[in-house]
Parts: structure tokens; C-alpha cells; sequence
């Protein structure tokens, strides 16, 4: 616990961090980076050049700061933030490093206003978060190792099918390299992939898992981007029989297990949490509404899949909408989701658990139209593909 003292000057300085937020993340990365060139695989230097992760760690900062001496108000963020470090592979020694770049930064920042007595209170203040993500990380670290099948780390995996989804995602099917199977994971989670080298660089991406529990893989379905460093060398250089390092699965973003109507609304690339808890619950007898936009049936992934699943399960209802057709395509309506679109596939009581993936727009205009048709806050779910950014419309 922190002092009355330390609390008060904690509060005392959140308007202030708050104003120059943004410059102090900007500040704090390159002098991370520089004093600590071993933490670069961890970051994914395209959300870097978006502002995405600096905007990210500034709004995290700021809610910390405002919530000091209430911070189980920040219990799902700071769930989240441990999902996110273990499937990383985040060390205690490395929040060393983040604490002392972090404090160089606000006091550069703020100048004069940063007064010892100010550093040392934010000082105290970030070791006890240290402290707490920590603990919580460490117990998720001995949760996947204790796990029958599952492990601590990186182990290696075998590139054992590769099968195009559509004219831009293909899906990677690995086997362990050691044959000791693999653990069970919950429908929604991803897990993490390193290269040790990609044209001089070691990095590690975040992809969904993209099929049920049980089998004996795990497969992943990545989208060629146009600058992806990972998902070009994917495409491009993974072939049948070569090793990768895999981390186990992560997140908390996962298929609850009830019986409410589910309602899958995907856009693009997000379609493929949403295809492990689609096969994951297709057997359940609950009633799924499978909707998903894309821009036409070339770019549309797992259609086969999904409506050979309906043609087997009369829970399912499959609906495609295509913002830009084209002859060949036969989508259930045309254009953009809109609120009466997703309002004839709900219930009158609105009792569902709606799951929204996609592109930032595509989730703005989806949780927009959820909440504007009473679907209860506690109901809507969805899950970034970076980090987190604001979905206000």
C-alpha cells in the first residue's frame, strides 16, 4: 500500500500528466529503445509509428494514476495487460528498465514541476503496479506450464499444413516439434509467434487462434498486410517442415459458456477468433447468428467452412454483406451494416452475447449500433488487434 503522502501527489499530478501525455510517451520510447535495445522484439514497431502504442501506454499511465487508491476499478484493464505480457513473454527485470525510462521521461517533460519529491512518488507508485502485474503474471506463466500439454516459454512447433482462406488470409497449421500435445485454450484466445531474425530484426506478433480446442494442432489464419513484416514473411518464406517458436495461448477475450443466442459480427481479418468459437459452439444447440462484412466473396475467408457448418447445424445462420460486390458474389445484402440489418437477426429482449472483430471503423459503427438497439453493455464483447485506441463514434 502506498502512503497517504505519495496517494495525494500521485492525484495531485494526473491533470498535468494528463495534459502532456503524449509527449511524454514520445519521449519515453526512443530513450527506451536506446537504453535498452533488448526490449525491441517486444514492441510492434508499426503500431510505433501509428502513435498507437505511445497513446495506448499514456491512457494506461493516466487511469493508474486517477484510480491510485481505488484500482480495483482497473481490475479488467489490468487483466488485459497481463494477457497481453505473458503471451510476450514479459520479465520482472524488464519493468526495471520500463520504470527508470518512464520516470527520465515525465521529468524531461515536465521540467521544474517534476520535483524529487514528485519522481519519488510516481517512482513508488509505478513499483507497486510493477509489483502487482508481476504476481499476476507469474501465476499465468505457471497456469499454461502446469496444464496438461502446455508450457512455459517459447517451444518449437512444425509448419505441417499451410491453406488459403481467400485471396489474402491462409491459415498455418503447426505441430509441436517434441510431441508432447498440446493444451486445452478457450475459444477467442491467440497465441504468439517469434522470428528470431526477419531481415536482421527478431520480433514477435499476436495471432488469434483460428479453430476449436482438442485437435492436434494449433492453426492460425493470418492476413497478408500490405507493410506487415511478419505476415509477408509468413506468405512469402514459411513452408511445409519448418520450425517456429510458439508461445502458449492468451487473452481474456473468450467464448462465454451459457446458453443466450450468440451473435459473431466480424469484419475483414476478424473473422478468425470468431471461426474457433463458431466451431467451438457449433454443437451446443444455442442459436448463432454468423455475420460477417467483408468486401466480396474474393477476400472472404471460411465461407465453405461456415456454411458447410450451417448445412450441419440448423442453430446457424450464416449472413454476408459485401461493400463492394462484384458479379460473382451472392451476399445477403450489399454495402455497410446498419442498425436495421443487425436488429432483425436479435431477439426482442436483447438477451444475446454479441461478440464484435474487425477494423476500428468496423467496431466503432457495430458497438454504436449494439448500443443504440439495447443490447446490454455486459454483453457486447470485442477485442483489439493492437493496442487498445477508443471506439467513442
Amino acid at each position: 500500500m502506498l502512503d497517504t503522502a505519495t496517494v495525494q501527489i500521485i492525484k495531485a499530478t494526473v491533470p498535468a500528466l494528463q495534459i502532456y501525455a503524449n509527449d511524454i510517451t514520445s519521449h519515453f520510447y526512443p530513450l527506451l529503445f536506446s537504453q535498452h535495445p533488448e526490449v525491441l522484439p517486444y514492441f510492434n514497431q508499426t503500431n510505433q509509428g501509428k502513435g498507437t502504442q505511445p497513446k495506448a501506454l499514456a491512457n494506461a499511465v493516466i487511469a493508474y494514476g486517477a484510480n491510485i487508491d481505488e484500482l480495483g476499478n482497473l481490475s479488467d484493464a489490468v487483466s488485459k495487460i497481463v494477457q497481453k505480457h505473458t503471451a510476450l513473454g514479459i520479465l520482472p527485470e524488464q519493468y526495471d528498465a520500463v520504470g527508470s525510462c518512464l520516470l527520465q521521461a515525465i521529468k524531461a517533460v515536465l521540467g521544474d514541476a517534476a520535483t524529487d519529491e514528485v519522481i519519488d512518488a510516481w517512482a513508488k507508485a509505478y513499483g507497486q503496479l510493477a509489483n502487482i502485474l508481476i504476481a499476476a503474471e507469474e501465476s499465468v506463466y505457471t497456469a499454461n506450464e502446469q496444464k496438461e500439454g502446455g508450457w512455459r516459454g517459447e517451444r518449437e512447433f512444425i509448419l505441417v499444413k499451410r491453406e488459403d482462406e481467400s485471396s489474402v488470409i491462409t491459415s498455418f497449421y503447426f505441430q509441436p516439434f517434441d510431441n508432447q500435445g498440446l493444451p486445452d485454450f478457450e475459444a477467442g484466445q491467440f497465441l504468439t509467434i517469434l522470428f528470431d531474425d526477419i531481415d536482421g530484426v527478431a520480433v514477435r506478433r499476436n495471432y488469434s487462434l483460428s479453430d476449436a480446442a482438442g485437435k492436434d494442432y494449433l492453426r492460425i489464419s493470418v492476413k497478408r498486410e500490405p507493410n506487415g513484416v511478419v505476415s509477408n514473411h509468413l506468405h512469402n518464406n514459411i513452408q511445409l517442415g519448418d520450425k517456429v517458436k510458439l508461445r502458449a495461448p492468451s487473452g481474456d477475450f473468450t467464448l462465454r459458456k451459457n446458453a443466450k443466442p450468440l451473435v459473431l459480427l466480424t469484419g475483414g481479418v476478424g473473422i478468425t477468433p470468431a471461426i474457433s468459437m463458431l466451431n467451438t459452439a457449433a454443437g451446443s444447440g444455442r442459436d448463432i447468428r454468423f455475420i460477417h462484412a467483408a468486401i466480396n466473396s474474393d477476400v472472404h475467408a471460411f465461407k465453405q467452412h461456415v456454411d458447410t457448418l450451417a448445412k450441419a447445424n440448423s442453430n446457424i445462420k450464416p449472413l454476408y454483406i459485401y461493400s463492394q460486390p462484384q458479379a460473382h458474389c451472392q451476399p445477403h445484402a450489399t454495402g455497410f451494416i446498419d442498425a436495421s440489418f443487425i436488429e432483425a437477426q436479435l431477439p426482442a429482449d436483447r438477451d444475446i452475447e454479441l461478440y464484435v472483430l474487425g477494423p476500428i471503423g468496423f467496431m466503432k459503427a457495430a458497438l454504436a449500433i449494439a448500443t443504440s438497439l439495447g443490447v446490454p453493455a455486459s454483453q457486447i464483447h470485442f477485442e483489439f488487434f493492437g493496442p487498445a485506441e477508443s471506439l467513442t463514434a
